[in-house]
Parts: structure tokens; C-alpha cells; sequence
């Protein structure tokens, strides 16, 4: 910390005809390299990564940072071009003093590619890489040392690529469902349709499987609460992807996009509730309160267990790092005060609309499958319908 390093010699290699080759290609094409900070000093420098500082004369900021540094560059001469290699890195570390404590933390690390000497690139050619470091106090409090890296605008963002793939995949997903929803509207119709008084009728597809298929399984109760729990999750990262791309959510910010994330799991909580009564009515589940009890308790209980156990290792160490008394309380009382009550009443407001009647009745009496060698065991789409497992039937005289 704070010890100055001159002109340091990292290494000396001898460029052969594929190295030259190599680096006038990557001159051509504009290589970049991106370096981040070695293991052995991401103590030191807070593993920040390196970036390159620019000036800028566009929008009223003097200055900002690039990802990576250009492998190299070439000028052109009367005699032709020459290609010229970065062998020269200049780090400099900025760090902030605290008065009080007498301390200090790095708040940057900004490094300046040269080529000394100036480093060509040209077969059987030696070139020395070489690197100095300098310290420099800074202004720039410690909380605040991710903003200059927001301000990174070299980034190209393919948006012609994306929306091509989301086009392609949302076309490619609906063609797909419509041929599901017409073969099995199709199958479930004729199916419907068959009197299982006609000894006639040979009993394979759908037809074996039919009256089961809607039948609600053993543990509906816990597929209920995975549900509702999946869907409170999936809203709070979708809303909070929403807003991180409106701006809403900066990570120069310190904390907001947790704090955002926190808050909006609490508010999904009605959604929870609302998905896991639908699903738990339509599987012919009655005791609707117990169920949003589980949706509300059960996984949050298990993930807030776990962390405070963590978390009382951290303060058994004394760390800086374990999450204070105060905000542990806060984060029980938007459980319990916010995210448990909205289960309920998504639970209630679901538990009392009416469901969709299952498109085939189910029979009284589960039918038996019998045990199948895994082998055996296939799912198969074809003209014959959806044959799930492949099993023999033998009618009862």
C-alpha cells in the first residue's frame, strides 16, 4: 500500500513469425485487453478492475472510463506501415484517507497502455513488457467508487440480434403450441366422446389414462406452496429487472437493488397467494387458510432459519460484514407484517372465484399402473396421440 514502483521489467520474449502474425491481426481487428486484479491482490486493491481513463468533449464530462486497453496501434510512414505493441502499462491506484481513523481504502485502479521505445512488432525481434505503479489520494469516497465505472459508454448493446432471437423464439413457441392445443383438443373431444359400455373400442392413448390424468396428486398441498413460492419470486425478479432497465436500480447506488429486491418479494406476496388458492381449488384442496399459511411460512421460514444461523457465526467473529440486529427485526417485520398478510388475501380473493372444470372427468378409482423397467418408460407425440407410459390393459370380464 502506497509504495511507488518505477519501471518494472515484467518479462522479455522473442517474437517469432506466428507471434508478429498474431499481433498485427489483432491490432487490425482492434483487440482490447481486459485485466482484472490476481488473486494474491484483490485484498489490496478490492479486486477492482482495471479500466483506461478517456477524455470526452460530448456531453459536459471531462473524463470516463473504457473497458480494457487496445493491444496495440500502427502508423503509417512513407515507407509503409508499422505496427507498434502497448509493452508499457502505467497503474495508478487512487485511494481515499480516512481523517478519523487514519486509514485508507481504494476507491480506483486506472492503467495508461505506452509502447516504450517504441515496441514494433517484427519477427526475431525481442520486446520487453514492463509496468510502473503510482499511488494518488483521491476525493472519491469509498461507497462512491463504482460510479465512474456506470459511465462506461464503449459497450455496444446488438439490439438488432436480440429482438431477432426473442422473434424467433416467440414464433417458434407459438407454432408449437398451437399444434399441441389442436392435437390435444382433438384427442380429448373424441375421448369425450367414447362410451366405455362398447366392449369394441381398443382402449390405447389417451383412452388408458384419461379419467387420471386431472386427478390431484398426493403431496397437492406442498405442489401448491412451490407454485405460489416460484411465482412471488418470478414477479420480484422480473419487476426488479424492469426497473434496473428503466434506471431505477443503479448499482453506483450502494444497497438499492437488495433493498428493491426485499421490498418487492414482501408486495408479491398477494400474487403468492393469489397463484397457490387457484391451484390448490382447482385440485379440489378445501382448507384454503392452512394452505396460505404454508405458501407464507414455509420456504421464507426455512431461507430466514439458515441465514440467521449464518449470520450469528458472523457476529460470534466480531465482522464488520454480519447484518445488524435492527435491519434482521426489519426484515421480519416485511415478512410478517407485510409479505404474510398479502398472502392471504391473494388466497382469499382466489379461493372464491370460480375455477375452470377440468376438460375430462376423473375417474373415482385410481386405475393401477404397474411398475415398468426404465427402459420401458417412453413419452411419445405422434398420429396415435400422446402415449403416456407405454403399459398393457387387460378388461376386466
Amino acid at each position: 500500500m502506497q509504495e511507488q514502483l518505477p519501471c518494472q521489467v515484467v518479462c522479455r520474449i522473442m517474437l517469432d513469425a506466428k507471434s508478429a502474425k498474431d499481433f498485427k491481426e489483432m491490432i487490425d481487428n482492434d483487440y482490447r485487453v481486459n485485466m482484472y486484479v490476481p488473486l494474491i491482490f484483490t485484498l489490496i486493491l478490492d479486486n477492482l478492475p482495471v479500466a483506461v481513463l478517456r477524455q470526452r468533449h460530448d456531453d459536459g464530462q471531462p473524463t470516463f472510463y473504457q473497458h480494457g486497453f487496445p493491444v496495440g496501434f500502427k502508423g503509417t510512414y512513407i515507407n509503409g506501415e508499422k505496427y507498434f505493441i502497448n509493452n508499457h502499462l502505467s497503474f495508478r491506484v487512487l485511494y481515499h484517507k480516512n481523517l478519523e481513523s487514519n486509514s485508507a481504502r481504494i476507491v480506483g485502479f486506472e492503467v495508461t497502455p505506452v509502447s516504450r521505445a517504441p515496441q514494433t512488432v517484427d519477427r526475431d525481434k525481442d520486446a520487453i513488457f514492463t509496468y510502473d505503479v503510482v499511488f494518488k489520494e483521491s476525493d472519491i469516497e469509498w461507497a462512491s467508487r463504482w460510479d465512474v465505472y456506470v459511465l462506461m459508454n464503449d459497450d455496444q448493446l446488438h439490439w438488432f440480434s436480440i429482438i431477432n432471437s426473442l422473434i424467433v423464439i416467440l414464433f417458434l413457441s407459438g407454432m408449437l403450441a398451437m399444434i399441441m392445443m389442436r392435437i390435444l383438443y382433438k384427442e380429448i373431444s373424441n375421448y369425450n366422446q367414447f362410451d366405455p359400455q362398447n366392449e369394441s373400442e381398443e382402449e390405447t392413448g389417451w383412452k388408458v389414462v384419461h379419467g387420471d390424468v386431472f386427478r390431484a396428486p398426493t403431496n397437492s398441498g406442498l405442489l401448491c406452496v412451490h407454485v405460489g413460492t416460484g411465482v412471488q419470486i418470478f414477479g420480484m425478479t422480473l419487476t426488479a429487472m424492469i426497473f434496473a432497465l428503466l434506471g431505477f436500480l443503479s448499482p453506483s447506488n450502494r444497497g438499492s437493488v437488495i433493498t428493491a429486491m426485499v421490498l418487492l418479494w414482501a408486495f408479491m406476496g398477494l400474487f403468492a397467494g393469489f397463484a397457490s388458492a387457484r391451484l390448490y381449488k382447482a385440485l379440489k384442496g378445501t382448507e384454503w387458510k392452512k394452505n396460505a399459511l404454508k405458501t407464507s411460512v414455509m420456504f421464507p421460514g426455512i431461507l430466514f432459519a439458515v441465514f440467521f444461523v449464518l449470520n450469528a457465526f458472523i457476529w460470534g467473529e466480531h465482522s464488520s460484514g454480519a447484518v445488524p440486529f435492527g435491519t434482521m427485526f426489519a426484515l421480519v417485520c416485511l415478512w410478517l407484517g407485510i409479505s404474510v398478510p398479502l398472502v392471504f388475501v391473494g388466497s382469499y380473493l382466489a379461493f372464491n372465484k370460480p375455477i375452470t372444470e377440468d376438460p375430462v372427468k376423473t375417474n373415482k378409482i385410481p386405475r393401477q399402473v404397474p411398475k415398468q423397467p426404465c427402459y420401458a418408460m417412453r413419452t411419445t407425440i405422434g398420429g396415435g396421440g400422446l402415449i403416456w407410459p407405454q403399459i398393457d390393459v387387460q378388461k376386466e370380464s
